[in-house]
């Protein structure tokens, strides 16, 4: 682990050093305004959905508005450098995706901050299954038959993306990796009008958030072959098996969770974290991002840290060895 991941875990276990007397003091008066949730993407994205779920229930327990600010652009990057530079009380969050963790290597040398440096994590929220999805008309039923039938047609197929370097590509990108296949990448400007061409067969694969493409699989207008998951995703897609069980070590999934500036006060980090954490906890709550597709995450900062670290190195090597490159 490189220095600066060294600091990043550091500053998820600033709360646990803080002497009890002042966690309890500042946790009492905080927060005493409005919280500013900053989101990466456009009002409607996933992001967005589920930052405006949680920050309503964040403002009913914590009796503070949450107030979900949207600064799309540059894969997430926009909102980030804005979070960074923002003042490290408490009041300017950041909800934090993979593209975070994927951009400190796609965007290597050409960002005005560092994310292991310049934020601290606060509370992983949420965890996003994806699913290897196909063509109806493509004769492959299992990951076994993709793969043989792609190393059958060498660069013939073609797989759908939301863009160059987004999840979903990197995703792809990563399976290419493990099983030694050649097949190309298409970049679409969104899921919805990738899924489009997929139904249409105008390419042939694409590995997308479970979410986006269910009721696609439910009709019978694409074929579900695996979930991208460690483990089977039985209430949403019940019988489809993990990647993993015919290609050792694939794993990915998308995630969310809380971050803010560094320095920001590690009492505000604790409460949020233990708020956040309790709200994970209820019933309801986790029906409601089920619903969408989601599942809690709950765990302390240096749960997060550690977590964040992991697929900074993780897709820092598929971004490298694949040669991936922004439009």
């Amino acid at each position: 682990m490189s220095i600066p991941r060294r600091r990043f875990l550091r500053l998820a276990a600033g709360a646990a050093a803080l002497p009890a007397a002042a966690r309890v003091a500042r946790a009492d008066t905080y927060p005493s305004r409005p919280v500013h949730l900053v989101v990466g993407f456009s009002p409607g994205s996933a992001s967005d959905i589920n930052a405006r779920l949680l920050g309503q229930w964040l403002a009913d327990r914590l009796g503070q508005s949450f107030v979900v600010d949207n600064r799309a652009g540059a894969g997430g990057n926009i909102a980030t450098e804005y979070v960074v530079r923002a003042a490290p009380d408490g009041y300017t969050l950041l909800y934090a995706s993979t593209a975070i963790a994927i951009n400190a290597t796609l965007n290597a040398g050409k960002l005005n901050f560092d994310v292991t440096r310049d934020l601290v994590p606060v509370a992983s929220a949420v965890r996003t299954p994806f699913v290897m999805e196909v063509n109806r008309d493509l004769p492959v039923k299992s990951v076994p038959e993709f793969i043989a039938y792609a190393k059958a047609h060498p660069h013939q197929l073609n797989f759908a993306t939301v863009g160059a370097g987004s999840a979903q590509h990197l995703y792809g990108e990563y399976f290419k990796m493990l099983t030694g296949i050649d097949m190309v990448p298409v970049h679409y400007r969104g899921a919805a009008p990738a899924i489009t061409d997929l139904v249409a067969g105008r390419v042939q694969v694409m590995i997308d958030a479970v979410v986006s493409s269910l009721s696609y699989i439910k009709s019978g207008q694409l074929r579900a072959l695996a979930v991208t998951t460690a483990t089977s995703q039985e209430d949403l897609l019940p019988g489809i098996p993990t990647i993993g069980q015919f290609v050792p070590g694939y794993e990915a999934a998308g995630w969310q969770g809380f971050c803010a500036p560094a320095k920001t006060p590690p009492a505000d980090i604790g409460r949020l974290n233990g708020t956040i954490n309790g709200l994970l906890a209820d019933g309801k709550v986790k029906a409601r991002l089920a619903g969408l597709g989601g599942q809690t995450a709950p765990g302390t900062p240096a749960d997060f840290g550690k977590f964040i670290a992991a697929e900074i190195e993780k897709w820092g090597k598929v971004v490298r060895q694949a040669g991936v490159k922004l439009d």
